[in-house]
């Protein structure tokens, strides 16, 4: 197989991850009293599929999981938001390498630059993309959507810290470390 082609598994993992972000998004989701703005478990959920299956992988999930949500539960797809859960699976995916999940070693050194790293995507999405592209391409008023934008990504950035941390330290824990006793079957 060519480097550069999708594997049989990441294919089923942007399905099956596009399927569970849909489904997080609309029965795990606690609103906030802004418009159109809830404390959202699907970014946790992306963060680690993008960790586990790289940037690639992170940008489709993204993508098609917040474009089939909005689609299906809300009668249309807001782009702007889409784009930004795209661009946040992409990044946290590229820091995978740094990370190396499969090892069985995600310690301080690698919480930090995970959280770093989500931090920095969340923030560069939420507080400025996603209003941004609100004002230009649907012409809302800047005012409200820059707040839905510091309401979502400040949450986001807490949940994706917490929850994400947590599902992080879990799977790495399923993982054999490199000199363990445990043998791969």
């Amino acid at each position: 197989m060519r480097r550069n082609q999708l594997s049989i598994k990441t294919i089923v993992a942007i399905g099956i991850g596009a399927a569970v972000f849909v489904i997080l998004g609309r029965f795990a989701s606690i609103p906030t009293g802004i418009p159109n703005t809830t404390i959202e478990t699907t970014y946790p959920f992306l963060a680690l599929m993008s960790v586990i299956f790289g940037p690639i992988a992170g940008a489709l999930i993204g993508l098609i999981g917040h474009a089939l949500k909005d689609a299906v539960f809300y009668g249309g797809i807001w782009w702007s938001w889409v784009i930004v859960s795209s661009f946040v699976g992409l990044i946290i995916g590229l820091v995978a390498r740094k990370i190396d999940i499969e090892s069985g070693v995600f310690r301080k050194k690698q919480i930090v630059t995970f959280n770093i790293v989500q931090v920095i995507a969340q923030g560069i999405g939420w507080f400025l993309l996603a209003p941004t592209l609100d004002v230009f391409i649907y012409a809302e008023p800047a005012n409200k959507v820059y707040l839905q934008g510091l309401v979502a990504g400040g949450l986001n950035i807490a949940t994706v810290g917490v929850i994400g941390t947590i599902l992080l330290i879990t799977y790495a824990k399923t993982r054999s470390q490199s000199g363990s006793l445990t043998k791969d079957v």
